[in-house]
This record gives C-alpha cells, structure tokens and sequence, in this order.
C-alpha cells in the first residue's frame, strides 16, 4: 500500500491479537488489489444505554486508483469475548472482499458488468465431493458439493457455466453458491475460451 495501514481502537483495548489478526486479513485483502492505496480499520463500541453485553461496530475503509473509496461496515452485536470480536471482523473483511472483487470486475474494460458473477467448472472431483470454478477475470474458487443449487452436484461436467457467490476462507475464496446456468457438458467454443481465459490445450 501506498499508505500505512491505519487501525483505530474506540472505546475498545488495543491487544496484539487484535491488530495481528487485522494485519494478516488485510494481507488477504491484497490478493484481489495490489495497487491499494490505503486501508484503515476502526474498531469501536458504542455507548451502551439498555444493551447488554458489549456490542462491537466495525468499519474497513478501502481506498483504490484513481480514487474509488469503498467501505464495509459490520453493525453493533452484542457479543462479549475475543473470539467474537474474531468473528465481526472476519464478517466486515469478508465484506470488503466481496466488494473488491465487484471493484476488480468494473475496473477491467474488458469484463461485461452482467458477467461478474459466471464461471465455467474447470475441475471436479466427485468422488471427494467438490471442485474448482474457474472465474471470468482468471481467478480459481472451490466449491463443495453442498453449495450446489436444487442438489445438482452430480449433473456438473466440465466446462459447465454457473453463477455463483463466493467468500473468503480460510485457504482462499470459496463459493457459498452454484447455480447451473447452462446445460452440463456444453462444448467449450473457442470465443468462451477466450471470456474466461481458459488454456487451448485443457479439454472439458
């Protein structure tokens, strides 16, 4: 990044597994911009008055060339120990990753905005219940069987075109979703190759 990382406590204890837990996900966050210009992270808890408990509020500020400002915000819950305050952060950066790769997708003149969210089923391991999508911008995301739309898992074939909805896991993005778009096992045409960057010599 171009600017530090900037991580604000408000009304909350500044601990060493808090920021290193901020630091490593804004690593992640990297992956999907590595032009970033800054990022600042606020975590705070607001004034309780009839609440209980201690509500946390989380806020990832993201700023990208030339000037795109995005920010993703995770509500007050009322949740009173560490491991909780893990888990609204894991929430607001898991939201911000979803916007990046919106953000990705328009930044790239040539990617259609209706397109964002397609992908073709690049690998497929049935008999361990998951897979690989690969997206239109080149990017690789696993999916399990369970996230397969109507219990279509076994109707999938190579080179199959889904919509999905993705996430940030622990080992990467993973698709929450996968829905059939087209009929499985469509040929591959060499203009669909081109869309999703897919290798002339790989073979549905």
């Amino acid at each position: 990044m171009q600017v530090p990382l900037d991580i604000r406590f408000q009304d909350v204890d500044r601990s060493e597994w808090s920021e290193n837990f901020i630091r490593r996900q804004v690593e992640r966050l990297e992956r999907y911009a590595d032009d970033m210009i800054s990022c600042r992270v606020t975590v705070s808890r607001p004034h309780r008055s009839q609440q209980s408990g201690q509500p946390y509020h989380v806020v990832v500020e993201v700023t990208l060339p030339p000037q795109m400002d995005l920010a993703a915000v995770v509500e007050p819950v009322e949740v009173p120990g560490q491991s909780e305050l893990r888990n609204v952060l894991r929430e607001a950066f898991k939201a911000m990753e979803r916007q990046l790769i919106k953000a990705k997708n328009l930044r790239r003149g040539d990617v259609k905005f209706h397109d964002e969210d397609l992908a073709l089923v690049f690998k497929l391991l049935p008999d361990q219940d998951y897979g690989f999508l690969k997206t239109v911008y080149g990017e690789e995301i696993y999916f399990h069987r369970n996230a397969v739309l109507h219990g279509d898992f076994d109707r999938l074939s190579l080179g199959t075109e889904v919509r999905y909805e993705a996430e940030l896991g622990d080992d990467g993005l993973q698709a929450t979703s996968v829905q059939i778009v087209n009929k499985p096992g469509v040929r591959i045409t060499p203009e669909t190759r081109r869309h999703y960057g897919v290798p002339d010599d790989w073979h549905p």
